[in-house]
């Protein structure tokens, strides 16, 4: 998908000028917001005018302080443009072997699952909504599954938690790209199953992930039912949505 992101670029530029902060070129895989390099060590970020999604991303970055993720620096709330440290050398994990990758998940959502309040959402006041407006041959699956799930409010969640969001820095690894939310742990995990891209999924390799969070000490069946509910309103892939209505078999 395309977005216009001439808003966000015009928002980025604006407040980069008042900030007296100069643009380099904007990084290829922004295709959702605005994001371009400070100088050597900042990011600048605007997001795409309809993402509400990651409408407290600069609270949860706030939130965790560099500790799982990059460093807010800077926020403009009005134009919703967030001055962040840039992760160096930057690259992400998608090169990985998926036991590496999955330990590496593991030990970034220890720092990023934590209790939380406002003004972070709950995901389930959300879940009717994103239902009805993706229906798939999942829906009735997911539907039923979340009427017996009891979804919890535990902890912050990164939202979008996978390999291409997960960047190598000075020796050690943070998370960008947050759509937090209030939820479980056991939600964050379905990005994992279906990534890097263009990663196609098989039964086979998504059982062995599940296994290896299971091991991690995440919860199977939850880790199931929000692979199945999320997977019903986020992708149209028919391989995809077989292999997830397989998984509680």
């Amino acid at each position: 998908m395309s977005l216009d992101l001439s808003e966000a670029r015009a928002a980025a530029e604006a407040v980069a000028r008042e900030w007296g902060v100069t643009l380099g070129e904007p990084f290829a895989l922004g295709r959702y917001s605005f994001v371009a390099p400070a100088g050597d060590e900042l990011v600048l970020k605007a997001p795409w005018a309809d993402d509400d999604e990651s409408l407290h991303e600069a609270e949860a970055l706030a939130l965790w302080d560099g500790d799982g993720a990059v460093r807010l620096l800077r926020y403009d709330r009005r134009r919703r443009v967030l001055l962040e440290e840039r992760a160096l050398p930057g690259s992400d994990i998608s090169d990985l072997g998926d036991d590496e990758a999955i330990e590496i998940a593991l030990v970034l959502g220890a720092k990023l699952w934590r209790p939380a309040g406002a003004p972070f959402r709950r995901v389930r006041d959300q879940l009717e909504r994103w239902l009805a407006a993706d229906v798939s041959p999942l829906t009735p699956l997911a539907r039923e599954l979340l009427a017996t799930l009891e979804p919890r409010d535990e902890v912050l969640v990164h939202g979008d938690f996978h390999h291409q969001n997960v960047l190598r820095d000075a020796g050690g690894f943070v998370a960008i790209d947050p759509k937090p939310y209030l939820a479980e742990r056991e939600y964050d995990v379905y990005p994992w199953l279906h990534n890097p891209l263009p990663y196609r999924m098989t039964k086979e390799r998504t059982e062995r992930r599940i296994e290896r969070f299971v091991a991690g000490g995440l919860d199977d069946y939850r880790i199931r039912a929000w692979a199945i509910i999320r997977g019903a309103y986020l992708t149209d892939d028919p391989d995809e949505q077989a292999i997830l209505r397989r998984l509680v078999d």
